[in-house]
């Protein structure tokens, strides 16, 4: 799903609301978990996960395609933990 996709759909569930305002909510949530991951802080949103941010050192990689020794820079990735919930609804088949 993509992001005008899931405006679509709240939109059409919530008929009270106009599209625009829905996109205005979507970006506003979207915007402010950027901005708390960006600022290093810890994402959790009860029931479907946690996003949070991890450090991946310096280290020297390898050239996929001529085996030569690269140096990869140290990076900030962002990382997503499922919930409890989440999990169990997924593998709700399974049972």
């Amino acid at each position: 799903m993509i992001k005008s996709e899931l405006v679509h759909i709240i939109a059409e569930r919530n008929p009270h609301l106009a599209t625009r305002d829905v996109e205005a909510i979507v970006n506003a949530v979207l915007n402010e978990i950027s901005d708390a991951l960006a600022d290093g802080n810890r994402v959790e949103l009860r029931g479907f996960g946690a996003f949070s941010v991890k450090n991946r050192p310096a280290r020297t990689g390898r050239n996929p395609r001529t085996g030569d020794a690269v140096e990869v820079d140290e990076k900030w990735v962002p990382f997503f933990k499922t919930g409890k919930e989440l999990r169990e609804r997924l593998n709700m088949d399974d049972e």
